[in-house]
C-alpha cells in the first residue's frame, strides 16, 4: 500500500494538472487583450478631410476664402487624439461637413515649425484641442480633450459658428 501512494503522489508531483493550464490560459487570455487594446489605441484609418498642414498658409486661405478655421492640435504619442481621428475624423458626416464649410489645419504639436506659431497664438497646453476659429483667426470655440462625433457635430452646430459656414 505504501508503494501505491508513493507511485500516486510522484504521478501527482510530475504532472502540472489544472493550474498549470488555468495559468497558460490566464496568461494567453492576457496577451490576446493587450494587442487588442495596443491595436485600438494606435490603429488610425485614413481619413479624406483636407487637412492643411502649416497654418500661417491655412490661415491666408482661410481669410481669403472667408471659411472658419478647425484647428486640430495633435501628436504622434497622444492616444486620445488617435481615438478621435478614428471615431471623428474618419466619419463621412463630419468629412463632408468640414470639407464643405471650414479650412482643416492638423497642427502636430510636437513638430517644430512654421505651425509652431499657432500654439503660441492659441495657447494650447493639451491634446487633443479643438478650436474653431473665424477666417481672421479669432477663437469662437476652443474644447480640450477627446470628442465624440456628436459632440463635435453639435459643436460645428452652435448658432455663431453655423452662420459662418457656407
Amino acid at each position: 500500500m505504501q508503494e501505491t501512494l508513493s507511485a500516486t503522489e510522484s504521478k501527482a508531483q510530475s504532472s502540472p494538472g489544472i493550474a498549470l493550464w488555468l495559468w497558460r490560459w490566464f496568461w494567453r487570455v492576457t496577451l490576446v487583450v493587450s494587442l487588442s487594446y495596443a491595436w485600438y489605441c494606435f490603429y488610425v484609418p485614413k481619413n479624406d478631410i483636407a487637412w492643411a498642414e502649416e497654418y500661417p498658409a491655412a490661415k491666408l486661405s482661410a481669410a481669403q476664402s472667408g471659411k472658419p478655421m478647425v484647428l486640430f492640435f495633435t501628436g504622434k504619442w497622444c492616444v486620445p487624439c488617435r481615438i478621435m481621428k478614428r471615431t471623428v475624423w474618419a466619419d463621412e458626416q463630419v468629412e463632408s461637413v468640414v470639407n464643405a464649410g471650414f479650412t482643416p489645419i492638423l497642427i502636430d504639436v510636437g513638430e517644430p515649425g512654421p505651425s509652431s506659431v499657432a500654439l503660441e497664438r492659441y495657447q494650447v497646453y493639451e491634446t487633443p484641442t479643438t478650436i474653431i476659429a473665424d477666417a481672421q483667426g479669432n477663437v469662437l470655440e476652443q474644447v480640450g480633450g477627446a470628442m465624440t462625433k456628436a459632440e463635435f457635430l453639435a459643436l460645428l452646430g452652435k448658432p455663431h459658428i453655423s452662420k459662418l459656414a457656407p
